[in-house]
């Protein structure tokens, strides 16, 4: 029973499972039906895309697995508060600036319903993806040449789009017109503004099966139980006192860098914590600044901490767990408009990597080893025509982990690869080759993860190509005595005397029909002394292609002959057996920490 003077239903363990429970299927059914109906490769087939449920107030209660964002809801409620809101309402926004880094580079458009049931607001429901193009300096909208942020495409700030059910269709048509390829962005759209009001109706529904206060309650729940979890493994994991990480990207593709995020959590008597990143460096000339919402470390460690946590969302109540967050602006991670943001996945990565780094700093080594940044290319040009945009994110290596290696060819967590005859159907391009890229993985007792290998073979006549590859000046270290994963790089007619290799991030190569280029991406960082791993599970690694027979010599000191593992030969190399500290790269050396 609810204590005396309260009237609102409450919400019984059951109950919250159920409703828990349903929140999710509503938010797989937004995710299925924008799959099924977007026009865009990078929605349709690489799935770039989030749904989630928010409680009457604008707090996100149910979402998935990647909210890297920041309060969603705010940025609207500023221009149009929540009490003027009304049934059939629907938000729009991709305004980076406008929104404190909720939406941290403008490919990814937000859109957002308030929902009600009986003339009751019951909460929100919103949808976001990343339309391919939006205008800019070049297509795809996501050019390393980015000067300021306006070079990367058409900004909405917060607007209301539909007002009781009624479009305002002017100002979508102002948007498509922004894009080279208007009917693409046309038909994204709509499958974004349907998932949206699927996702409104689901809600809805739940508001009439459990009734609106227990509906309140259950979402107020789940809120508490994700901050008092997220913060009791906080507690277990941080010492009393301060904890620092620091790690790099190479470079903002205008010649400058590397660039330092460094990092230091603060967990007081009183538990309180505290994150700090002010000693990050300044802001690149380049896009690769991310405007950091506050939000992103509670809901990054919030991500990290829960996984295998029976029953828990990942919501709102991970970032109340951190008490305050302190960044410096004109930093890496605060940056000043308009300084551009399009590659800012490049310092994400590091981010979320140097999360790990704290981790591990706190916990001596129990922590994952870092992982490579997703890589993105870019083909576009005409064919036959038509103007076409490639664009391609590509797998890479994971971080080994205390208890396992590293995953091999991560799409993003979520994201998915372009099958090959996709490709090849769709685009002027042929796969010529598509695999693991060998000895990329970062060798410890627990490998890294391998990155991948795509080989393309230019059908038009004429396309330029963008490049985005990290990680390879500082690759991705390793932890508790784990070696550095291996870097990627981008190659042009690879063993032809025209080959030549790209800077990492590089825009602006012209290939010609017959012109091949090749994509190799880094891996994960190793964990444990490589020599701890054992013989046969290097041969296993050698018999499948992870790892070469060189490299098992040399990094695990396991000598395999005609396949299979000299027991005397590795004996007397295991008895060399190098030093280690607890964080490695290039090679055995230390990295800075």
């Amino acid at each position: 029973m609810p204590p005396e003077g309260n009237t609102m239903s409450h919400c019984d363990p059951v109950t919250l499972e159920i409703i828990r429970g349903a929140a999710r299927a509503a938010q797989a059914e937004m995710e299925a039906l924008l799959e099924r109906t977007a026009m865009s490769a990078f929605i349709r087939e690489k799935k770039d895309f989030y749904t989630a449920l928010f409680d009457a107030n604008g707090a996100m209660a149910v979402g998935s697995d990647l909210p890297i964002f920041g309060d969603i809801v705010a940025p609207v409620a500023g221009r149009f508060p929540i009490e003027t809101m009304r049934e059939g309402d629907l938000y729009w926004y991709n305004d980076c600036y406008g929104s404190r880094g909720a939406v941290s580079h403008s490919n990814d458009q937000v859109f957002l319903a308030p929902t009600f049931h009986e003339g009751k607001r019951v909460g929100f429901v919103m949808g976001w993806a990343h339309f391919s193009d939006i205008g800019g300096l070049r297509p795809g909208s996501l050019s390393p040449d980015a000067t300021d942020h306006f070079q990367e495409g058409i900004i909405i700030p917060p607007v209301r789009l539909a007002r009781d059910g009624e479009t305002n269709e002017d100002l979508l048509r102002t948007f498509w017109r922004n894009s080279r390829f208007p009917t693409q962005s046309q038909g994204d759209t709509r499958a974004l503004m349907a998932a949206v009001r699927l996702g409104e109706k689901r809600l809805s529904e739940m508001a009439g099966r459990f009734g609106p206060e227990v509906l309140e309650d259950a979402f107020r729940q789940l809120l508490a139980r994700t901050e008092a979890t997220v913060r009791g493994k906080l507690r277990q994991i941080f010492p009393i006192g301060t904890t620092r990480f620091a790690d790099a990207i190479d470079t903002d593709g205008h010649g400058n860098g590397p660039f330092t995020l460094r990092l230091a959590l603060t967990r007081t008597e009183d538990d309180r914590f505290i994150f700090d990143a002010t000693g990050t460096d300044d802001q690149a000339p380049g896009p690769v600044n991310l405007l950091m919402h506050p939000d992103v470390p509670g809901m990054a460690l919030g991500l990290y901490v829960l996984q295998g946590t029976t029953g828990q969302v990942l919501n709102a109540g991970a970032p109340h767990a951190i008490d305050e967050v302190r960044l410096r602006e004109g930093s890496l991670l605060a940056p000043k408009a308009p300084a551009p943001l399009g590659l800012r996945g490049l310092t994400m990565m590091r981010l979320l990597a140097a999360l790990h780094g704290l981790v591990a700093v706190a916990r001596n080594g129990e922590a994952p080893a870092a992982h490579s940044a997703y890589v993105v290319i870019a083909l576009r040009g005409t064919a036959e025509g038509k103007r076409f945009l490639m664009s391609d994110g590509i797998g890479v290596g994971y971080g080994a982990r205390p208890f396992a290696d590293g995953t091999d060819a991560v799409y993003f967590v979520a994201q998915e690869n372009y099958p090959a005859e996709f490709m090849e159907l769709t685009y002027p391009v042929r796969l010529r080759a598509y695999g693991l890229n060998r000895d990329s993985g970062g060798p410890g007792r627990f490998r890294g993860g391998c990155g991948v290998i795509r080989e393309f073979e230019v059908m038009a006549d004429e396309a330029m190509l963008a490049v985005r590859i990290d990680s390879v000046k500082n690759p991705p270290w390793g932890v508790a005595g784990g070696m550095n994963g291996g870097s990627g790089r981008a190659v042009v007619n690879p063993g032809t005397e025209r080959e030549r290799i790209l800077a990492p991030l590089s825009d602006g190569t012209i290939l010609r029909k017959g012109d091949v280029f090749r994509i190799e991406t880094g891996g994960g960082g190793g964990w444990g002394h490589p020599f701890d791993r054992p013989a046969d599970q290097v041969l296993a690694d050698v018999l499948g292609g992870f790892v070469s027979l060189e490299r098992a010599a040399r990094d695990y000191g396991v000598v395999v002959r005609e396949g299979t593992v000299d027991e005397a030969a590795t004996a007397a190399r295991r008895m060399q057996r190098p030093a280690t500290g607890l964080f490695h790269r290039n090679g055995y050396r230390d990295a800075v920490a």
